[in-house]
């Protein structure tokens, strides 16, 4: 189960869109999956997730399980923060002359200017 905060971010898993927060989604194996949730007015996010499987799943404790009258199931959840999207074009100068300024040597900007 993937959630968000907010919720109705758009998820892909290993570039496959599998629907908007909060959703259950069938996994094919344990392991590390690329996880990108998008939602309008938040920023976009690219992360990774991953799939641990569950103790029942060792050698040796797998064979047990797999004996027991019981079927076993592993529920993951990954929840992930979005952050708001920041577009405000005088922020975003003043970030990246701020990170300029961190640059040994860097000369100062030319005079920027925005388009209309």
């Amino acid at each position: 189960m993937i959630t968000s905060e907010p919720p109705g971010a758009l998820v892909w898993l290993n570039d496959r869109e599998i629907g908007r927060t909060p959703v259950d989604v069938d996994f094919e194996f344990y392991g590390r999956y690329d996880v990108r949730l998008h939602l309008p007015g938040s920023e976009p996010l690219m992360t990774s997730g991953n799939a641990s499987p569950p103790v029942w799943e060792a050698i040796g404790l797998d064979l047990i399980a797999e004996m027991l009258p019981i079927t076993l199931h592993r529920r993951i959840k990954w929840h992930y923060v979005l952050r708001p999207r920041d577009d405000d074009p005088e922020a975003l100068i003043g970030r990246a002359q701020r990170l300029r300024s961190k640059i040994p040597g860097a000369q100062p900007p030319a005079n920027i200017t925005q388009e209309p």
